[in-house]
């Protein structure tokens, strides 16, 4: 276990307590657990990097903390009517979908990298700004007009990023 592996292991645990705060609408101390989950992303990369610390554990346990973070902020902002149902649907059918064809190429004797595109970084900033702009609107900071388009833009580039991965998967399964 080194520190970057850790930061992610917090990241994961801290994702209760971002919860419990949406839920209760402590929205402040959402958005700021929230920016500290993202601060621990940035920084345990950043610092597996510049350390030479990148691990198999961290490579798997990394994207798993980043979708249960967001599945989470998702559902629960779904649940609380500030982002549309059907844009959580989508984000987790990607995230479904990412992980059944992992499983699949796994169980075919494949052994799939796990290195995220250039369409599944813009599809995570998306979703992770959809996250945080809804978060400053439901604290009425005067963000609320330009947030439809936003959350187009994330349907969007996580429809796209879908879609990327499937043409990925079909191309692993043909070469086998």
């Amino acid at each position: 276990m080194n520190l970057p592996n850790a930061l992610t292991l917090i990241r994961i645990l801290i994702i209760p307590l971002f919860v419990i705060l949406l839920i209760s609408k402590s929205f402040h101390g959402a958005l700021v657990t929230f920016v500290i989950a993202g601060i621990t992303d940035a920084l345990d990369g950043f610092l597996a990097r510049i350390w030479r610390q990148r691990t198999d554990l961290g490579s798997y346990l990394d994207p798993i903390a980043d979708k249960l973070l967001l599945a989470s902020a998702f559902i629960t902002l779904a649940i609380l009517e500030i982002v549309p149902y059907w844009l959580t649907v989508i984000v987790i059918s990607r995230d479904i979908l990412i992980a059944m064809g992992f499983w699949v190429l796994t169980m075919m004797d494949q052994k799939p990298t796990i290195k995220p595109r250039y369409t599944s970084k813009v599809t995570t900033v998306f979703q992770i700004l959809t996250i945080i702009w809804a978060l400053l609107s439901v604290l009425h900071l005067g963000l609320g007009s330009l947030f439809p388009i936003l959350i187009g833009l994330t349907a969007f580039f996580t429809i796209i990023s879908g879609i990327h991965y499937i043409y990925i998967g079909n191309k692993l399964l043909a070469e086998k």
